[in-house]
């Protein structure tokens, strides 16, 4: 009796140092997104939702953002891991901290192109850039389209704006009322959140930076040198485990909304799933991705960014495109591109 106690005390010792050899597998990755839990999150909170972290031995935990330029500090002060950013806000801070000891790396591409545009209504007469000449323009000061204003403004021959400051949910606002003629944003921010406040699609003028000159690319999946040195299985496994899930997202933008709705209980459904469909279409799905491939990058386009961003953003030092991005840790090309559906027709 008491060697049976024995063993089955010994066999269950063993069986819980096999457990926690396993649990000490799993790597634990804090990961800050840009924004709120918005349709665009589905993206990260779909992989989550259904396991392919866990799948990956990452215990992953996501958290809301406030902006990209808050997303980039945290992960360079170590807070994060991973983090979700808009890649200009990545390059000004190389550029504008040289020396700071731990400088995220871009490591994938997500928004093949910038989803900033400039909004006005139809009533203001505003049709093209050019007619932005001597308008009042408004954005909050670290909006990625007030940022890149300057860009776009070169590429189209625009004069002199006058900008008014406000806060992120008065941005919107003060375009319905009148306020300034034009606003700066994300186009399936922007456009959604002027719907909610009665002002009608059809009546909204459009010009996004992308359609416009600006080739800027949108955001990128970044992270901490410290990762990437002592942890580069981790990073590779994440960005594994997200492809599997954007492919999903991609492909039922519908059913992945109820993986928002699940951490944000208050999000309207029809209206984030809408958001999510336009940021697919406009910057995920979108003509350069599918020509340069679901997140990489192309060399020229990244160094000529760099300059445009340097110049624009008048940063203290040139953005390096060399420092910046390290695409060495994505899926096989093959995998990567499966990502993206054919263009609709």
């Amino acid at each position: 009796m008491k060697k049976r106690v024995v063993l089955k005390t010994a066999a269950m010792i063993a069986l819980a140092a096999t457990f926690g050899a396993v649990q000490a597998q799993t790597t634990p990755i804090k990961f800050q997104l840009d924004w709120r839990f918005e349709g665009p999150a589905a993206l990260f909170l779909t992989p989550a939702a259904k396991g392919y972290f866990k799948e990956a031995k990452l215990d992953v935990s996501i958290d809301a953002g406030s902006g990209s330029g808050g997303a980039v500090t945290r992960v360079a002060s170590g807070t994060y891991d991973i983090g979700f950013a808009d890649l200009a806000a990545l390059m000004e801070f190389h550029a504008n901290n040289p020396d700071a000891p731990n400088k995220p790396v871009a490591v994938m591409m997500v928004y093949n192109n910038t989803p900033a545009s400039v909004m006005a209504l139809k009533k203001s007469g505003i049709k093209a850039p050019g007619d932005l000449n001597g308008k009042k323009l408004g954005a909050p000061v670290f909006d990625a389209g007030r940022r890149a204003f300057p860009i776009f403004q070169k590429a189209n021959g625009i004069g002199n704006v006058t900008w008014t400051s406000m806060d992120p949910p008065l941005r919107e606002t003060m375009l319905a009322r009148g306020d300034v003629d034009a606003i700066t944003g994300f186009t399936f921010t922007s456009l959604l959140n002027l719907e909610a406040r009665g002002v009608k699609a059809e009546d909204v003028v459009v010009l996004p930076y992308s359609q416009h000159g600006v080739k800027l690319y949108g955001n990128v999946i970044i992270a901490t040198p410290k990762i990437i040195k002592e942890n580069p299985a981790a990073v590779k496994a994440f960005l594994a485990a997200f492809t599997k899930g954007a492919r999903e997202v991609i492909a039922r933008p519908e059913a992945a909304i109820a993986d928002v709705k699940a951490r944000d209980g208050i999000i309207n459904t029809e209206l984030e799933t809408r958001r999510l469909k336009l940021a697919i279409d406009t910057v995920i799905n979108s003509p350069d991705a599918r020509a340069e491939g679901f997140g990489q990058v192309n060399a020229g386009r990244l160094a000529l960014m760099a300059s445009q961003v340097s110049d624009a953003f008048g940063t203290k030092t040139r953005v390096n495109p060399d420092v910046i991005w390290n695409g060495s840790f994505l899926p096989a090309k093959a995998e990567l591109n499966s990502v993206l559906p054919a263009p609709k027709k």
